[in-house]
């Protein structure tokens, strides 16, 4: 990929090859880079997860139901995972810089925009338009990787990233409710917006590691698009490395959205009471993040993605019988563990996947990851209406039983 400084001999506007982008930026760059886009990815998904524990305490304002104002989580993570597939495409022709800053720049209007809502149709109104709008950030940073690290080294950085998204979730789902009572949800959404438009200004220095325009332009028919895609599901390990992004976001995020109303109807807990509880809930991520990418390039996949799959299975079944709530944080927090030691390891084989179609294969990718993760929430709220214990009982079925069998089909990883 080009870099956005003057020419070299070998810069595609001499006709030649490109210089990998590894090699135009040093290492130092490189890392800096890295926490700049570790702190993005952080804060867009501080703002995604902050609103499912506020599900109860928004219910009360805008005098609705959990499941109708349960909606913004959908109405944010469906949106999110199909504009990615745009996204990804536009990365491979216009390059990444263009829409990564646009895109965290729209993050940062429409999530202050959000704070105008004064219904709760208004409020769900706002989440597809951020949810588009803030999705070219996060995915194209995965994909980026690929070009800075070579892939024995890729588990790490991506450890950083994943770790961010986990510490995002973390902070997110906890101090949102935590800090909602003292400034009002209004003042959540528009802290988050002002932090947002402090890790822009951070970012500018070093766009130009993020990719300019490939050296054609040339439009792709919608055949040659659809048969890239067809690639990226052709091979045996891409269609079950997709379908394990697939399945784990429905699992993770039908449990995770939910947490708020289960511990509020379960233990009688407030704002302040379930941000606490869910204190634990993406602390194994931004903690040992890194240390699992690194475990991950030592040592392979084929035992930590079952591991995971497993860790999460026994979390959600734990949740099930009437235990004391110190138990109930503990579970959250294994939770946790298991979405840590899942999809970020299925990320790095995504960047294996993709060659020069990279922003695609990434693309895909989230797509599958957030379109999950709206589903997720759907389906286990439908699921509620059979009870708290039946549904997470039936999650947890389905992701011991995807345990298992992901250990044969990942066996060469």
């Amino acid at each position: 990929m080009r870099s956005a400084r003057p020419a070299s001999p070998r810069s595609p506007r001499n006709g030649l090859a490109a210089v990998p982008t590894e090699a135009v930026a040093s290492l130092d760059e490189r890392e800096r880079l890295l926490r700049v886009l570790a702190a993005a990815t952080f804060l867009i998904f501080f703002q995604a997860y902050m609103v499912a524990p506020l599900i109860p305490r928004l219910s009360a304002v805008f005098h609705v139901s959990a499941q109708t104002i349960g909606l913004i989580v959908p109405a944010y993570m469906v949106p999110y995972g199909v504009s990615i597939l745009f996204y990804g495409l536009l990365s491979d022709r216009i390059g990444r810089r263009r829409i990564m800053l646009a895109s965290l720049l729209a993050f940062i209007l429409l999530t202050a925009a959000t704070a105008t809502a004064q219904s709760a149709s208004q409020l769900i109104s706002w989440r597809p338009l951020t949810g588009i709008g803030a999705s070219g950030d996060v995915p194209l940073a995965l994909a980026l990787m690929g070009e800075l690290f070579p892939f024995e080294q890729r588990g790490r950085p991506l450890g950083w990233l994943f770790g961010a998204m986990a510490g995002g979730m973390a902070f997110g789902s906890t101090f949102g409710a935590l800090v909602e009572p003292l400034i009002g949800w209004r003042g959540v959404f528009l802290g988050t917006s002002a932090v947002g438009a402090c890790v822009l200004t951070l970012l500018l220095p070093y766009r130009h590691l993020l990719g300019d325009a490939p050296q054609t332009r040339t439009p792709e028919s919608l055949s040659a698009v659809l048969t890239a895609y067809g690639a990226l599901l052709s091979s045996w390990r891409g269609r079950r490395t997709y379908t394990y992004v697939f399945v784990n976001a429905i699992f993770h995020s039908g449990v995770f959205t939910w947490l708020g109303v289960y511990f509020s109807q379960r233990y009688g807990l407030g704002e302040v009471g379930i941000g606490l509880a869910l204190l634990g809930y993406g602390v194994p991520g931004f903690v040992f993040g890194p240390f699992i990418g690194r475990a991950a390039d030592r040592w392979g996949r084929r035992w930590l993605v079952p591991s995971g799959l497993a860790i999460g299975g026994v979390a959600a079944a734990a949740l099930v019988p009437d235990v004391p709530l110190v138990l109930t944080a503990v579970a959250v927090t294994a939770l946790s563990l298991g979405y840590d030691m899942t999809q970020p390891l299925l990320a790095g084989i995504v960047t294996a996947l993709g060659g020069r179609r990279g922003g695609q294969a990434m693309g895909l990718n989230v797509f599958l990851l957030f379109t999950g993760f709206g589903l997720g929430s759907l389906i286990f709220g439908e699921a509620l209406r059979l009870g708290f214990p039946a549904a997470l009982g039936l999650f947890a079925l389905v992701q011991g039983a995807a345990a298992v069998t992901a250990v044969p089909l990942f066996r060469s990883e």
